[in-house]
């Protein structure tokens, strides 16, 4: 009968090889300690083509970043814009105020408050009131409401119904 080898060896081993095919100046296991090894250490495995190149530093503004931000930039500039343009509109007008007509279409004369004493004012607003008319019942409310209109203006949409009587600006 015969007994195991001991644990640990090879029986099939030739003379002067290490077990289990390990070659000679390596350990047969990682380093116990839990420390990794360090590049120039007995054991640490070499790169086959020489020193990986350090990663690149990142950029630190991206171009979404920059995209995004151009993006609010230019809907905040529409968005103010289109509040400025809309400060000297027929829905800013009071009793009192010039206008000047932007455009020669009549359902969209692009009524616009100017200055009395500039060159563009046309017409003087004689009263605003607020509410929905037809060209009928508009033209019955401003004799009502101005005597001596010439014009009616009425606006509707967006919540902000009204009508303006005018008559044209003498200088």
């Amino acid at each position: 009968m015969s007994t195991p080898p001991p644990h640990g060896q090879n029986p099939f081993a030739q003379p002067g090889q290490q077990p289990y095919g390990q070659p000679e100046g390596q350990a047969p296991y990682p380093p116990q300690g839990g420390y990794p090894q360090q590049p120039g250490q007995p054991g640490y495995p070499t790169a086959p083509y020489g020193a990986v190149p350090p990663e690149q530093p990142r950029r630190k503004v991206s171009f979404k970043l920059i995209k995004n931000i151009v993006i609010v930039l230019a809907v905040a500039g529409v968005a103010i814009g289109a509040y400025i343009s809309s400060q000297d509109d027929a829905k800013t007008a009071a009793v009192g105020d010039c206008m000047h007509r932007g455009n020669s279409d009549d359902n969209n004369p692009d009524l616009e408050v100017v200055k009395c004493d500039s060159s563009q004012a046309q017409f003087i607003v004689l009263a605003k009131v607020k509410g929905t008319y037809t060209q009928l019942t508009a033209d019955s409310k401003c004799e009502a409401e101005a005597k001596d209109f010439q014009y009616s203006y009425t606006e509707s949409g967006d919540g902000s119904n009204f009508l303006l009587c005018l008559k044209d600006y003498k200088k």
